[in-house]
């Protein structure tokens, strides 16, 4: 099993804004509504990563904030996010579903194509789950299982299109060394171990950390 010869530095934002930092490279995931007040101002960003178009994963504004103090980060999604960004004059690098890219030589890879269902047609999208240095998985809005070996796992635990049953299959499924909970900003924050609880009591295998929104930690 090979993954990227250094410690990621993680630092949950809040929701499923995160700031993964690994050998000089520093990654920011979903700047959403969420995010909004607390990714501005950041600088020394290198890449960006959004896994689909939903407010609380895509926020123009905020993107736009981040991209003032960093104008040479390198954008990376999937095709209908990059359609946005294309009708705002942003450049970006497509990754979709079994495409790859790598910025300053931490690759990502894309895995999947759906935002899970929440109801009918409410809320369909394209999703695009991320596999960031061989380690890190965020799968964004869905359960889709990369089929490779995953180090450290992002963990949805709640929202309107998930049941947590389905997060302790998936962690189950995808059997990292470490995970800890995202989409959780409707969660009140001192409830927000209960899902912990669970991970520890069915998927013994796997360490949990529940990390607060601003929280940092070495992995």
């Amino acid at each position: 099993m090979w993954y990227h010869p250094f410690h990621m530095k993680i630092t949950k934002i809040g929701h499923c804004c995160m700031l993964l930092e690994e050998g000089g490279v520093r990654l920011l995931t979903d700047p959403g509504i969420y995010a909004e007040g607390a990714v501005e101002g950041r600088t020394g960003i290198t890449g960006i990563v959004i896994t689909h178009d939903h407010a609380d994963h895509y926020h123009l504004a905020s993107l736009r904030a981040v991209l003032e103090k960093n104008p040479d980060a390198t954008v990376v999604t999937n095709g209908t996010v990059g359609a946005l960004l294309d009708a705002a004059g942003i450049p970006y690098v497509r990754v979709g579903d079994g495409e790859s890219a790598t910025i300053d030589d931490l690759e990502i890879k894309g895995f999947g194509t759906e935002h899970a269902l929440v109801y009918g047609d409410l809320g369909k999208t394209e999703n695009t789950g991320y596999l960031i240095a061989g380690k890190f998985y965020f799968p964004g809005d869905a359960f889709e299982v990369p089929g490779v070996p995953v180090d450290i796992l992002a963990l949805p635990v709640a929202g309107p299109w998930m049941k947590i049953a389905e997060a302790i299959d998936f962690a189950k499924a995808i059997a990292p060394r470490v995970a800890f909970g995202v989409h959780d900003a409707m969660v009140e924050p001192g409830s927000r171990g209960f899902a912990g609880m669970l991970i520890e009591q069915f998927v013994p295998g796997v360490q949990y950390v529940t990390l607060a929104d601003g929280e940092a930690r070495d992995f």
